[in-house]
């Protein structure tokens, strides 16, 4: 029976795509595996039994990946999933921005008790008008499953959009519309649109990606959106050009006490992914990745190691994860060789520092074999 954690509540129907042969709750120890949404685990112990941990989301900054590698922890995030949801929140957000639709609600509400109401209203509405965003230029920092659907549906709402993204797929490349135009310069796309939403990964790299500079670069008047992390922008910086009208306006997911008293800025509780939908597909795909890599040692989606995908032909499979160094794989296949066993099937992929090795075989081959050899970081052999 294998053993996962759930440190968040995770939808019922992604929990339902689990087999016979697995126990789930919060109150589970020694664990094969670890579902989780938001909560940090960066303090948690991680049990020897620790194999894998997948993320029902995209960003993974609640995990600590370098321990998870180091200790040969498989870690999977779930992109795209929830993509739907974040790209009509975005939408959305483009509205909010360019035309002051809560500062009016907000406003009417005050006058609610007026004698005279429809004329106040009529008198005083003037002061929330803003522009049309058909015709306008849209910056899309990014253009991955989030981002692609941002820039394709902002096209379709008459939109010149521009999209920035030195690493996109070939997949994400060949979904996005041929009406958007691929900036290689980021400053060029800074320059010239009216509109900028950013929809990159956060990490130690990104950080600050908004900064003074950046904003120096924009136009006057730039309303900018943020639903990937608060990090991506520097705060500070913001706050001066809110406040010397270089940003007309900024909307964010992830608020804070000081945009909270801007009324330049709109900012929402982390609402992005949070639909029915989106939920149950993130818990859907996230089981999915954990329990293929449980049965068959299969990774994709994985942020710390390589993908693999080979389907189970013997009865055996060798799981190997190792440092990528020369002579490796030489050290591998001479235990299994030494053991009058033969290979039937084989892959190694690498992925930085580390790298993942999986070998199928008809017999069961003694796994302290492995264990022994010098950089190798875990092992296991999934069979009878």
């Amino acid at each position: 029976m294998k053993k996962i954690k759930l440190a968040n509540r995770i939808d019922e129907n992604g929990l339902a795509e689990f087999g016979k042969d697995y126990q789930y709750g919060e109150d589970i120890t020694d664990e094969d595996g670890i579902l989780v949404r938001s909560a940090a685990l960066h303090e948690y112990e991680f049990p020897k039994s620790l194999l894998a941990i997948s993320r029902a989301g995209a960003g993974v900054n609640n995990i600590p990946i370098q321990r998870c590698s180091e200790e040969g922890i498989v870690v999977f995030n779930t992109p795209g999933a929830n993509a739907n949801a974040v790209k009509e929140i975005v939408i959305c957000s483009l509205f909010l921005v360019s035309r002051d639709i809560t500062g009016g609600m907000e406003w009417e509400k005050q006058l609610a008790d007026s004698a005279d109401f429809a004329k106040s209203v009529e008198k005083g509405k003037s002061a929330f008008v803003g522009p049309e965003i058909s015709g306008k230029k849209l910056g899309v920092i990014g253009l991955g499953a989030i981002g692609v659907l941002v820039a394709n549906a902002a096209v379709k709402l008459g939109m010149e959009v521009y999209g920035y993204d030195p690493y996109i797929s070939v997949n994400n490349a060949w979904a996005l519309s041929k009406w958007v135009r691929h900036v290689t310069n980021i400053s060029e796309l800074y320059g010239e649109c009216d509109y900028i939403t950013i929809h990159i990964p956060f990490s130690e790299e990104t950080r600050n990606t908004i900064n003074a500079e950046a904003l120096d670069q924009m136009k006057d008047g730039v309303r900018i959106l943020n639903f990937a992390r608060g990090e991506l922008v520097n705060e500070e910086a913001l706050l001066k050009a809110l406040e010397e009208g270089k940003v007309a306006r900024y909307i964010t997911d992830f608020g804070s006490y000081r945009l909270a008293h801007s009324d330049k800025a709109v900012c929402l509780p982390h609402l992005g992914a949070s639909t029915p939908e989106s939920e149950e597909n993130c818990a859907r795909m996230a089981v999915r990745e954990l329990q293929e890599y449980l049965d068959n040692g299969n990774i994709s989606n994985s942020v710390n190691f390589p993908a693999i995908m080979e389907p189970r032909t013997t009865s055996h499979r060798i799981c190997i994860i190792h440092k990528n160094i020369p002579n490796m794989l030489a050290q591998l296949t001479t235990v299994v060789g030494n053991s009058g066993i033969n290979i039937e099937n084989m892959a190694n992929k690498a992925r930085g520092e580390v790298a993942y090795t999986i070998i199928d075989t008809e017999s069961y081959v003694d796994v302290n074999q492995f264990a022994n050899i010098e950089n190798v970081i875990r092992v296991r052999v999934i069979g009878e």
